[in-house]
């Protein structure tokens, strides 16, 4: 009698967990660090090319020591962070992360501003290779956080669904921080244009 009343409720309990999510949240955990090895492995490829800009800029504009000094620190603050795999699960250390790369976009942002008062750095061959260089890392990082940001939220989306929640609260899978806009209210502002005269 037990045998017979064991394959039944082996069966059942088989079923049921076919539909809990667990294998589901397991994969997409395993697709998020994937996802956010490419950024980091993106964010280095930017920190990588920074000393090599630095130094061309520098060598045509010394004056700028400020807006130099600023990518530098900015580049040297992100490499401080230690970005690892469970840092997707610390809200706090993400954001602090991301808060970080966003200083440096700014200071690399100030940086090719300034560039353009220089014709002859801007005409520089060495110069034109590394900001081309640039531009596609920083392309490369748009795609490589879109792919991210796609799988948690696929992630968080069955952590959060009823019935897979109560399996993520069983075994702790927890939702995953994603990446936010931190100037929301700047973005949404329209830019201004201006067909001044150039000096």
């Amino acid at each position: 009698m037990r045998k017979t009343l064991r394959l039944p409720a082996l069966l059942f309990i088989t079923l049921s967990l076919s539909g809990c999510g667990y294998n589901a949240m397991n994969a997409g955990d395993e697709q998020i660090k994937a996802a956010w090895s490419e950024v980091l492995n993106q964010y280095q490829r930017r920190a990588d090319l920074i000393p090599n800009l630095v130094k061309t800029v520098e060598g045509f504009a010394q004056q700028e020591r400020d807006v130099l000094v600023g990518v530098t620190e900015a580049r040297s603050k992100v490499s401080s962070i230690q970005a690892t795999p469970e840092m997707i699960d610390d809200p706090a250390a993400f954001a602090k992360f991301q808060a970080a790369q966003g200083e440096l976009s700014g200071a690399l942002s100030r940086l090719l501003v300034t560039v353009e008062r220089y014709p002859e750095l801007k005409s520089d061959a060495n110069f034109r290779d590394l900001q081309a260089q640039l531009e596609g890392t920083e392309n490369r990082i748009t795609v490589a956080r879109k792919r991210y940001i796609d799988s948690v939220q696929e992630y968080n989306t069955i952590v959060r669904s009823f019935p897979t929640n109560l399996t993520a609260m069983i075994f702790g899978f927890d939702v995953k921080p994603n990446f936010s806009v931190e100037n929301e209210a700047e973005i949404a502002k329209p830019p201004e244009v201006s067909f001044g005269q150039d000096d």
